[in-house]
């Protein structure tokens, strides 16, 4: 019996964790510039993203690209604001922390998982070099 890739399951699980750690970087940026109104050009920050692609059939995740949620900014009212248009409203990231919170908390999960893979697979290891003795 030949076994094509011995470490498959060890990099599927490390690739996961290095993409759920980019997740969490993203996801940072977002929380971190929430209330910044004028991220350059004149314009609020706008929220990033994470995009993942599949490394082969079996061969984990990787990010793919970070891509800008082009939704509508929020407006607040805020009429002594210097950057207030002529109705009063300041332009605001669009950034739900809530939403953000959540994909936080999914993404930190994820990470759990993984190492837990990790884990579970020096259990393993560890049991079939005790029997081999």
């Amino acid at each position: 019996m030949e076994v094509e890739n011995s470490f498959g399951p060890i990099d599927i699980a490390i690739s996961g964790l290095q993409a759920q750690g980019k997740q969490m970087k993203v996801i940072s940026s977002n929380v971190a510039n929430a209330r910044t109104a004028d991220a350059g050009k004149g314009e609020p920050y706008r929220r990033l993203e994470a995009a993942f692609k599949s490394e082969g059939d079996l061969g984990g995740v990787k990010l793919d690209k970070i891509l800008t949620d082009m939704n509508d900014f929020l407006r607040v009212l805020d009429p002594g604001n210097p950057m207030a248009d002529e109705d009063g409203y300041v332009a605001m990231p669009n950034v739900n922390l809530p939403v953000e919170m959540m994909n936080l908390n999914i993404a930190a999960r994820l990470y759990q998982a993984n190492v837990a893979v990790l884990k579970r697979y020096q259990q393993m290891v560890e049991t079939t070099l005790e029997l081999l003795r």
